[in-house]
């Protein structure tokens, strides 16, 4: 039998036998040597891993590499947040990590990995754990709270379960939370802990429990702040209790607690509803009164509100009134009221505004610009177009393409296609770059005014920049210029 026969039946015989196993370690390159003899390993007592002894063994091992044999709550840290976290095999696993180490003899959590452990089941939605870490915390308290007062974290770390439990729902749990974490700080909670339950309640429309909780905090002493009034009023308006949501109000003046913003802005919106304009509205001058700012959401509520219901003469007048007393916030965008305008063909009014707002300070967006050149175009106004398009690029505010282009191809048709040309030339240097279609609109405007010198350096531009695709193109192009107005009919 030759050599090669041989080798064949070898490699034939290879391939019959089954391949060996694959130990389990070698499926994770981040285990690198194969665990040692079990019995040499911390027991890990507490584990419940009896359905999978391989992950408890490689689990046991895992710590013992990378978590010292006495280690402290910084170490354990430390050890949760750079190593287990992103461990692809055992990053489920840091509940049972953090029971095992509370069953360490001269091992005590503090509340940096409690703060950790709550955190961490909250964000990734393990709510079911969370109340046995919250249990842990009561029996065996932060080291912090050996003294005379309780640990100062623990307060926050309530506050972060709480509003879990209250973002999904779950407001028995939340209560038994509450009533846990007020047996281990000192006084009473803060009124922020209670806002979180309260808007809980109001997001689920549980609008009695919540004024259940408001009714609780007043018995406790602790004082509202104007978050807790914005949050019911925002619930009796979002329940069509409007009458309610005023009563609230009133309260809250009552109190000593001044509105915000938010405060005007949520009772507005509700007159706005109810469509109470003139109540509304003035709400928005008892603001003025007692000074406070407007904000952008002010105004688009009162401003948008009115156009909404055809009330536009009513917005133009609110518009100039408040910006003549100097009220307007910084950046509000009256893009609706010109809509508004340019769609009914007052665009004198929509001028108005746009230059009182202007002069101002309040320079308009590019859709509010554009919005008023195409209302220009549709009534053939073409000069004030044009004014309009310099003064926005001047002031680096740049049209988009389909505008431009339009109004450059007006004005050829008007026979300016050396202003058109020139208004090119400014949009370039503010950094808007003409495109082929450009080219094309003030190549053929030259042609129909017989400027064949000017059309000459247009094509040749053209030419450098790609814009004409062969020479048939371009010679075109330049018979077209040279026939000039003859073949223009």
């Amino acid at each position: 039998m030759d050599r090669a026969t041989m080798a064949l039946k070898r490699l034939r015989s290879n391939l019959l036998q089954p391949p060996p196993p694959t130990p389990a370690w070698t499926t994770d390159a981040t285990l690198l040597p194969p665990p040692p003899d079990p019995s040499s390993l911390t027991p890990l007592p507490t584990l419940s891993l009896s359905s999978n002894a391989t992950t408890q063994t490689h689990l046991a091992h895992f710590l013992n590499t990378h978590l010292p044999p006495s280690f402290t709550p910084q170490h354990l840290l430390s050890f949760l947040k750079n190593r287990l976290h992103h461990h692809p095999r055992f990053a489920h696993l840091d509940l049972h990590v953090f029971r095992y180490a509370a069953t360490v003899d001269a091992f005590r959590h503090d509340h940096s990995t409690f703060e950790w452990m709550v955190r961490t089941l909250a964000v990734s939605h393990r709510l079911d754990a969370l109340q046995s870490v919250l249990d842990s915390m009561a029996s065996s308290p932060c080291p912090c709270s050996d003294g005379i007062f309780s640990c100062p974290r623990t307060e926050p770390i309530f506050r972060f379960a709480i509003d879990s439990y209250c973002r999904v729902g779950r407001f028995d749990e939340a209560l038994v939370a509450f009533d846990c974490m007020r047996k281990l700080i000192d006084g009473l909670p803060s009124v922020s802990v209670y806002n979180v339950l309260i808007h809980g309640f109001v997001k689920y429309r549980e609008h009695d429990k919540a004024l259940g909780v408001y009714n609780r905090m007043i018995r406790d002493r602790v004082k509202p702040d104007v978050y807790t009034f914005n949050i019911l009023v925002n619930g009796y308006c979002r329940n069509s209790q409007f009458g309610l949501a005023l009563e609230v109000f009133k309260e809250m003046r009552i109190k000593g607690c001044s509105p915000n913003v938010v405060s005007f802005n949520t009772l507005i919106k509700g007159f706005f509803r109810e469509r109470k304009f003139e109540e509304g509205i003035g709400m928005a001058y008892e603001m003025i009164e007692l000074g406070c700012a407007f904000s952008t959401v002010t105004c688009e509520i009162l401003i948008g509100g009115l156009c909404r219901v055809g009330k536009v003469s009513d917005a133009w007048d609110l518009l100039i009134d408040f910006s003549g007393k100097g009220v307007l916030p910084h950046g509000f965008d009256y893009f609706g009221i010109i809509e508004r305008l340019c769609e009914e063909g007052d665009v004198g009014r929509a001028v108005e505004v746009m230059d009182e707002l202007w002069s101002k300070g309040n320079a308009p967006s590019s859709v509010s610009c554009t919005t008023l050149i195409e209302g220009f175009r549709k009534l053939g106004k073409t000069g004030e177009a044009v004014k309009l398009m310099e003064k926005m690029v001047r002031e680096g505010i740049l049209p988009d393409s389909v505008t431009y282009n339009c109004l450059l191809r007006d004005m050829c048709n008007a026979g300016m296609a050396m202003e058109a040309n020139k208004l090119r030339l400014l949009a370039s240097r503010k950094g808007l770059d003409p495109d082929g279609m450009t080219y094309n609109i003030l190549v053929s405007g030259c042609t129909r005014e017989g400027k064949r010198k000017e059309g000459q350096v247009l094509v040749d531009e053209m030419l450098d920049r790609g814009f004409i695709p062969d020479i048939a193109t371009y010679n075109r192009l330049i018979d077209g210029l040279s026939n000039g107005k003859q073949n223009v009919r």
